[in-house]
C-alpha cells in the first residue's frame, strides 16, 4: 500500500546535491528498499557548520510504494467583494497593513489603507536624495512607503515567532505574489530589495481587484472619535479627507513618531518599552565565510554554500547585547527619516553578493535609562533618547548623511581611529569616538560583549571590523497595549495597535502574522 512519509537526511556538503545520494539516505532512515521509493521532494533545507565537515540538513516527502500528491504552487485567490461591506481603517502599508487587508478581504470587509509614504515603484527614486545628496525625504525614504521599512531594507524573512501563527501561510502568500518559491525550503528565507518591491505590488494588486483601497501619500494628523472620545471611527488626513470605517488597524511601523505624539496629546494609553540601539558592525564577507565555514582566508567559498551569516548574543550587567538584522553578502544604508539625524541600517540582495557582511550590534535599553528624558518628554522619552543619538550622529558624521565611524579594536580600546577600513555605506564614514557618542551604559556593555564575541568568532575583533553609528530603531520604545483576546485598545474601542509600531512585532514575518490577527480582531468587533 502506497503511503506518504516525512523523513530528515543529512549529508555532507559535496554530496548534497546528488539525487542518489540523496535517495541512498532515504532508503537508509526508512529501512526500505531503493526500488520502494517512487517519488521525493524537499520540504526544509538548513547547513549545519557547526564542525569542519559541512553538512546539509534536508527535510523530504517521500512516496513509498507510489507517487506523491501533485505540487501546487500557490496563487492568489481572493475573491471579489460585492460593494456595502462595512470599511476596516488600516493606517500603514508594512507587512502588517498589507496582510491585514488580504485577511479582512477574506472575511468579507472592505480594508482602506492610508500609507504616508509613496508607492514602492515612486519610493525607489526618494531614495537617490539620500543616498547621492545627503537630503531625506521625509515621508518616502527607507522606513516609510509601501511594503514598510523591509521593502529596501532587506527582505529577511526568518522569524522564532512560530507561536503567532502559521509562518508557511506567511510565505506562501508572498510566494503567490512572486517570491522565490525558495523561501518555502530554506531555513533562513530571504527575499532581496531587488525583488520584494514587486511582491509588494503585486499584493497591491490583490487588494484592489477585491475591492479594497489603497491611498499613498496620505499622511494620518488626526483621528474620528466619537462617543466623547471613547471609540474611534476614522483618521483625518494631512489633505482634509476623512476616511471613516467600523474599526481602525494601527499599523504605522515604529518609526511613526508623530503618531505616537498625537497618542500621547490625545491622552490615548501608551507605555514604555524595552528597546535596543547599537551601531552597524561590517566585515569583509570572505572573513565572516572563513570563520564560519572553518576554511582558510582566500579560498572560495563552494558554490553551493551561501554568504555566511552568524548570530551573537551574551548579557552584561542585566543588559542584552546581541547581533540583529545580520545582512551577509549586503549593504549599510541610511534609515533615517528627518534631516537632522543619522541612522543605519542593513539590507541585501537576493544574490546577497556584496563584499561585505553587516550587523546590527545593540544593546537592550530599559525605560529606567530613559529617566535624563522623561521629565521633558514624558511617555516619549524613549523617542527623545533615540533621537537624541541620531543628531549626536549626523553632527560627529558632518552632516549630508555622513555616518560616524571607527575601528572595533579602536573602540575597545577607547581611541580615534587613524583610518577606516572600506564600507558598503555609500554616504560616506568620518572618524569618530563613538565610544564617547554612546551613553556609558551602552558603550561599556558593548566593548565587553565584543570582546567576548571576539573569543567565540576569532577573526571577528580585528583591524577590517568597522563600527558606524547608530542603530536606533531596532523596535519600538512604546507599546500600544490592547486587550490579549479582542486586541482592542483598552480604553478607546474599535482601535486595534498592530504589528511593529505598536510594539507587537519584529519583522516582515511576526509583523505579517499581527495583521492578520488583527484583521480576524477587527472582523470580531465589528460583528458582535
Amino acid at each position: 500500500m502506497a503511503r506518504y512519509e516525512l523523513v530528515d537526511i543529512i549529508l555532507p556538503l559535496e554530496k548534497s546535491e546528488d539525487l542518489e545520494a540523496q535517495k541512498k539516505a532515504i532508503c537508509k532512515k526508512l529501512h526500505v528498499k531503493p526500488e520502494r521509493v517512487k517519488a521525493f521532494r524537499l520540504q526544509k533545507h538548513s547547513i549545519d557548520a557547526r564542525k569542519k565537515q559541512i553538512k546539509i540538513q534536508m527535510r523530504m516527502e517521500v512516496g513509498v510504494d507510489g507517487p506523491l500528491p501533485e505540487y501546487e504552487k500557490p496563487e492568489p485567490h481572493y475573491s471579489r467583494l460585492k460593494g456595502g461591506e462595512k470599511v476596516i481603517v488600516i493606517v500603514g502599508c508594512g507587512p502588517a497593513g498589507i496582510f491585514a487587508a488580504l485577511r479582512s478581504i477574506e472575511l468579507g470587509f472592505k480594508p482602506v489603507i492610508v500609507e504616508r509614504g509613496k508607492d514602492a515603484s515612486a519610493r525607489r527614486f526618494d531614495l537617490g536624495p539620500i543616498m547621492k545628496e545627503g537630503r531625506v525625504i521625509e515621508d518616502s525614504n527607507y522606513c516609510f512607503g509601501e511594503g514598510g521599512a523591509g521593502t529596501y531594507s532587506d527582505g529577511k524573512l526568518y522569524t522564532r515567532a512560530t507561536k503567532r501563527g502559521p509562518v508557511r501561510d506567511v510565505y506562501e502568500t508572498l510566494v503567490a505574489h512572486g517570491a522565490p518559491e525558495k523561501i518555502l525550503t530554506d531555513a533562513h528565507p530571504h527575499v532581496g530589495s531587488n525583488l520584494l518591491p514587486n511582491v509588494v505590488k503585486a499584493m497591491r494588486q490583490s487588494i484592489l481587484e477585491a475591492g479594497g483601497e489603497v491611498h499613498f501619500e496620505s499622511k494620518v494628523i488626526d483621528f474620528l472619535m466619537s462617543t466623547g472620545g471613547k471609540k474611534m471611527t476614522g483618521v483625518v488626513l494631512a489633505d482634509g479627507r476623512e476616511i471613516s470605517g467600523e474599526a481602525v488597524i494601527l499599523a504605522t511601523g515604529h518609526s511613526a513618531r508623530d503618531i505616537y505624539k498625537l497618542l500621547a496629546d490625545k491622552e490615548i494609553l501608551m507605555e514604555q518599552k524595552p528597546f535596543a540601539v547599537g551601531m552597524r558592525i561590517e566585515h569583509p564577507q570572505p572573513l565572516i565565510d572563513s570563520i564560519q565555514y572553518s576554511y582558510e582566508r582566500g579560498m572560495e567559498r563552494p558554490r553551493i554554500l551561501p554568504a555566511a551569516r552568524y548570530r551573537l548574543a551574551t548579557k552584561i550587567d542585566g543588559r542584552g547585547v546581541h547581533s540583529f538584522c545580520m545582512c551577509p553578502g549586503g549593504f549599510i544604508v541610511p534609515a533615517a527619516t528627518e534631516n537632522d539625524e543619522v541612522v543605519v541600517n542593513g539590507m541585501s540582495l537576493a544574490r546577497r553578493d556584496s563584499p561585505f557582511a553587516n550587523s546590527g550590534m545593540v544593546v537592550t535599553v530599559e525605560p529606567e535609562d530613559t529617566l535624563a528624558f522623561q521629565k521633558e518628554h514624558g511617555i516619549l522619552a524613549g523617542i527623545a533618547y533615540q533621537k537624541d543619538l541620531e543628531i549626536k550622529a549626523s553632527k560627529a558624521g558632518g552632516g549630508v548623511q555622513k555616518a560616524p565611524g571607527q575601528k572595533v579594536v579602536d573602540f575597545i580600546a577607547g581611541k580615534l581611529s587613524d583610518t577606516l577600513p572600506k564600507t558598503s555605506y555609500f554616504p560616506g564614514l568620518t572618524s569618530a569616538r563613538l565610544d564617547e557618542i554612546l551613553p556609558h551604559d551602552v558603550s561599556y556593555r558593548m566593548k565587553i560583549g565584543l570582546k567576548k564575541f571576539g573569543r567565540q568568532m576569532q577573526g571577528y575583533v580585528g583591524e577590517e571590523a568597522n563600527l558606524l553609528g547608530f542603530e536606533t530603531r531596532t523596535s519600538s520604545p512604546l507599546r500600544i497595549p490592547r486587550n490579549e483576546e479582542s486586541f482592542e485598545h483598552p480604553e478607546v474601542e474599535r482601535l486595534i495597535p498592530c504589528g511593529e509600531g505598536a510594539g507587537y512585532a519584529g519583522g516582515i514575518v511576526s509583523a505579517a502574522l499581527d495583521g492578520v490577527k488583527c484583521a480576524e480582531a477587527a472582523s470580531a468587533l465589528v460583528r458582535r
